[in-house]
């Protein structure tokens, strides 16, 4: 266990089961993890699915925290709290109750089997990148540079910020805007 807290970043996605919900409740969970504490979490964004289209948009958002908890038993918690929420695997990109995928961790990079560090493919997603950056806009990914220069690279894929009071007030993003 780290003698100090380190940063690290966790995407939350969901499509079934009232996301917008599902995802509130994951940043409680975050922040109720032993040794961890939520610091930020981005706005709700809604994204058309990735990989499998046949399936209801996606609300995704991404959380900042504070733990002291090693890589290995953080994506194990992580992957504990998906299953509380009824996360089922049935297929690669299927729907989902819950999705979290640990995205850094104090600028490490690391492989080993099921965690890789930074998330391999994060700085192809605008669903990641835009709520990454809301929340730590001079956020560098280990290997690939600042977040943001990627977000431009995420041409096409839009993203809707949902509203936090008004619902009826849906702002239209472009990833690359």
């Amino acid at each position: 266990m780290p003698t100090h807290p380190v940063h690290a970043f966790v995407a939350l996605g969901s499509n079934l089961s009232d996301p917008e919900a599902q995802v509130s409740r994951a940043f409680n969970e975050l922040n109720m993890l032993p040794a961890t504490r939520l610091i930020a979490h981005s706005s709700l964004y809604r994204s058309a699915p990735w990989g499998y289209s046949d399936q209801p948009d996606f609300i995704n958002a991404v959380a900042e925290i504070e733990t002291r908890l090693e890589p290995r038993q953080l994506l194990e918690m992580l992957l504990d709290i998906e299953h509380r929420f009824g996360r089922v695997r049935e297929f690669l990109n299927a729907p989902r109750v819950l999705d979290l995928d640990l995205l850094l961790y104090n600028g490490l990079i690391h492989h080993e089997h099921g965690l890789t560090l930074p998330h391999p493919r994060m700085h192809e997603r605008a669903f990641v990148l835009l709520p990454l950056t809301e929340i730590a806009p001079e956020c560098v990914i280990p290997g690939h540079g600042r977040a943001a220069d990627h977000l431009a690279a995420c041409g096409g894929q839009e993203l809707q910020r949902l509203p936090k009071v008004d619902a009826n007030s849906e702002i239209l993003l472009q990833a690359a805007g």
